[in-house]
């Protein structure tokens, strides 16, 4: 049976360049935050949304997915609320990507809040991606176009590396380029012959 191995990290650490890695090895990689961007834009979503977020973040029924995070990112519940819309359609579209790789000794489901969503429970193994909290503020700041405080905000909706770390099997530092390859290899080893 195919393993699901949890890949997961704070908000610019890096995970998105380690899954692309996996991914270069031959590895099957499903990219939650990816999935759950094109499920958000299914009329039964977006109708989901608007009824609890209302109409004013839609234009042309396309999400304005900077005014949804500036609500869900000051405000827990509301996050909870999103998070309660998109998690079961992930979870749905996923078991489904999971029988098209059935014949993959393992693949890999990467998600920024796998542990905060529970996702981690139905995954074999964890790997977590760190990285210095200045190098991630940069990465986000520049990849996003946004501030320092919405970078800070967004950060502590998740849990922090400490926390992350306790409960993982395996940890990849994101700074060295070569070095994280490197520590790829030796997991993808150690995952083939488990």
């Amino acid at each position: 049976m195919t393993k699901t191995i949890g890949l997961t990290g704070g908000i610019g650490s890096g995970k998105t360049t380690i899954a692309n890695h996996f991914m270069a090895a031959g590895i099957p990689v499903y990219i939650a935050d990816d999935q759950a961007r094109k499920i958000m834009q299914s009329l039964e979503i977006i109708a989901d949304i608007k009824k609890i977020f209302g109409g004013e973040l839609f234009e042309n029924n396309i999400l304005n997915r900077e005014k949804l995070a500036a609500i869900v990112f000051n405000n827990p519940e509301k996050l909870e609320q999103l998070n309660a819309i998109i998690h079961p359609a992930v979870k749905k579209h996923f078991g489904n990507w999971i029988l098209e790789h059935k014949n993959a000794p393992f693949i890999i489901y990467e998600a920024a809040i796998l542990f905060e969503s529970d996702s981690y429970k139905n995954c074999d193994s964890i790997i977590t991606v760190t990285a210095p909290l200045e190098s991630r503020i940069q990465r986000v700041v520049k990849r996003d176009n946004t501030t320092r405080e919405n970078v800070l905000k967004r950060m502590n909706t998740q849990w922090d590396d400490a926390r992350r770390i306790s409960k993982s099997d395996y940890v990849i530092e994101n700074i060295n380029s070569e070095i994280a390859k490197s520590e790829i290899k030796k997991i993808i080893k150690i995952l083939r012959i488990q």
